[in-house]
């Protein structure tokens, strides 16, 4: 189960978590980590709407 902290809508999941990639953690792995976040829950949330998380720019697009 995702963090409970975490928007529900997959859109606002996307752009929050974004939004933390780009201003607080290097890489999703140090965002899963230390929001206690099951990264694979996270990657097929946000893959119903569309988004792969990629390395290189670590970010969801």
């Amino acid at each position: 189960m995702l963090n409970a902290n975490l928007p529900l809508d997959p859109i606002m999941l996307y752009s929050y978590i974004n939004t933390l990639l780009r201003d607080r953690y290097d890489s999703l792995e140090s965002l899963c980590d230390d929001m206690e976040i099951d990264k694979k829950e996270l990657e097929d949330k946000l893959l119903s709407v569309g988004m792969v998380y990629e390395p290189q720019t670590n970010q969801f697009r």
